[in-house]
């Protein structure tokens, strides 16, 4: 089976989407996973099946030695330590690799969270920005589980804001350490983690971060928070004061502590979509399996329309999230792979080529954790009145989903910077967008052209192949349209930045969806006939969602005959003749409800 390296065959910059074509055999999917790869999902699903869920009440109920040992398990299986140079006692995979585990590490939130605090925001400051000697010292201990690691950024006073933190370092008159006080808030894994990444500003001005391990005098943890969801993850604030920290515990420069906290988001972004991933598939999973067994007026439930449009709806989401996931994670893979000798081991190097796709890991985070809103809404409902109780695994998920859309920076923020990365690369020339608007622009002002009569009934798809290409052109009419309107300040208009967000979004998951069904039908695969139709369906819901954001940008932007153009343009751009998605919907539902959810 071919790796993500060997499936792609040029690096291809981040945001190109919007402007090329890709071919199937271009992207990687989960049908490319090597076996090693395959081996690595098996022992990450076995582990959490067979060890983490059968401990879920004293996890939940934090007993945190119980977590820890298990965070130990996961140590010893190698899982901890993916990401992890094998000079400093890890494996040092690929980055699927890595969105693997997380994926099929998520089946328990509380867990999962756990999990991906220590290995990701935990652990990749000091792989990335730590000095020999730091790594030597906590690098194996992080990899085996030995040594638990938390991240500690946010205060109460700036949580999205994060270049506005309070807390202050000071170096002592003699040089030889730092004098830190202020307070952190929302700390995951705080409650027993042994090293924390803390930032805070040297003398007042320089951001910078510091290791701190958990017995340094003036470091103290506050009481466990009582949250809605994740109840089992420990979040507890730190105070410091007058906390003593050597001069050798400062990672990376000082001042310079904004590119280990923003360049870490981007991991855990991809992360954190791969993870909701493996919630929605378990979710979607337990409300067939239910479906199946409910009887109702004498037939399981898995037999009603209404219930099997939840199934679809679930389904169709998922197949499209788990598409773009892997399909980033494996755009980052080539161009890691594409560094060539010390820059292979250059962490500002590697930095560079991970931050080339900050859209994307942005889009995965938004829509992968509200795809899994919908997945739990949907099992909750299918439920009935047992989805309520606790008793029945979807109670839990559906508490666990709601923090996705706040963790690594809130989905609103994500909104924003899809939107204005893409555009500060335009206006910068490193993306070709504005000449693509213009062209656009141009296109869309003359009499439209006559539809393709040819016959194209042996493509299933021809008709969301259609779709997604006006997906792409109302991206670039809305954007164009913005852009004139307001010119640089289109950043302050957040509106209109997260409804072109919401376009950006439907375009590269609709796209990632399209292809990966492609592969499956090229190589023959079971999963392909399904997977065409759940392309339909969802095509059908993101056209819904260009069409009405398009609406709103251009009534926004213009007035008069202007406006009365815009919105003729938009409306012939998203005109498509419309499927049955009654008749979608049981067909995926059939298949889900006999073979279960693809793996």
């Amino acid at each position: 089976m071919a790796t993500a390296t060997e499936i792609l065959h040029r690096v291809v910059p981040g945001g190109n989407f919007l402007i090329e074509e890709r071919a199937p055999d271009e992207i990687m999917t989960p049908e490319d996973f090597s076996e090693e790869q395959r081996q690595i999902a098996r022992t990450a699903s076995e582990f959490v099946r067979n060890e983490v869920i059968p401990a879920a009440e004293e996890i939940e109920a934090k007993h945190f030695d119980v977590t820890r040992a298990l965070l130990k398990k996961a140590g010893d299986l190698g899982l901890m330590a993916v990401d992890i140079p094998e000079a400093y006692g890890g494996l040092a995979m690929d980055k699927v690799t890595s969105a693997i585990v997380a994926d099929y590490l998520s089946q328990l939130g509380s867990f999962s969270v756990a999990f991906s605090a220590h290995v990701g925001i935990g652990t990749l400051p000091i792989v990335w920005y730590g000095t020999d000697a730091q790594k030597q010292k906590y690098l194996p201990k992080l990899a085996t589980g030995d040594c638990i690691g938390a991240y500690a950024l946010s205060e109460a006073t700036s949580g999205s804001d994060a270049m506005n933190i309070r807390a202050r370092a000071t170096l002592s008159a003699d040089g030889t350490h730092y004098l830190l006080n202020g307070e952190k808030m929302w700390i995951s894994n705080a409650g027993f983690a042994d090293l924390f990444t803390v930032f805070v500003k040297v003398d007042g001005e320089k951001f910078t971060a510091f290791l701190i391990e958990k017995d340094t005098p003036g470091l103290t943890i506050g009481a466990e928070e009582h949250k809605l969801g994740i109840r089992g993850s420990s979040t507890c604030p730190l105070v410091l004061s007058d906390c003593k920290v050597p001069i050798e515990n400062l990672l990376g420069e000082a001042g310079k502590g904004h590119h280990i906290a923003f360049n870490i988001l981007n991991i855990g972004r991809f992360k954190l979509g791969a993870a909701c991933v493996g919630a929605a598939r378990t979710v979607l999973g337990h409300a067939i399996g239910y479906a199946k067994q409910r009887q109702a007026f004498g037939k399981p439930i898995a037999g009603f329309g209404l219930i099997q449009q939840k199934i679809a709806d679930s389904a169709a989401q998922l197949f499209a999230v788990e598409s773009m996931a892997y399909r980033t994670v494996g755009m980052i893979d080539d161009a890691l792979s594409a560094l060539q000798g010390e820059a292979a081991e250059n962490p500002r190097e590697i930095q560079k080529r991970i931050e080339e796709y900050a859209v994307e890991c942005s889009i995965l985070k938004v829509w992968g954790s509200e795809m899994l809103d919908v997945v739990v809404d949907h099992a909750v409902q299918i439920y009935g009145g047992y989805g309520y109780v606790e008793e029945y695994p979807v109670e839990r998920a559906y508490r666990d989903s709601r923090i996705n859309r706040i963790f690594e920076g809130t989905n609103e923020i994500n909104r924003l910077i899809i939107t204005g990365w893409l555009m500060k690369r335009a206006m910068a020339g490193q993306l070709p967008l504005m000449a693509a608007i213009k062209k656009l622009m141009d296109e869309v002002l003359q009499p439209p052209s006559f539809e393709d009569a040819s016959d194209h009934s042996d493509d299933p798809l021809y008709r969301e192949v259609q779709m997604l290409a006006s997906a792409k052109k109302l991206a670039l009419f809305t954007a164009g349209a913005a852009s004139q309107k307001y010119m640089n300040a289109l950043a302050d208009q957040q509106e209109v930045m997260a409804d072109l967000a919401d376009i950006i979004i439907q375009v590269y998951a609709l796209e990632s969806a399209l292809l990966r069904a492609r592969k499956l039908r090229a190589r023959g695969l079971p999963l392909a006939n399904t997977a065409a139709v759940m392309v339909q369906l969802y095509a059908a819901k993101a056209m819904d969602i260009v069409e009405l954001a398009s609406r709103r940008i251009v009534a926004a932007v213009a007035e008069g005959d202007t406006l009365r153009v815009q919105l003729a343009i938009c409306r012939r751009l998203a005109r498509h003749i419309p499927a049955d998605v009654y008749a979608q919907s049981r067909e995926i539902a059939r298949h889900l409800v006999e073979y279960g959810v693809w793996v």
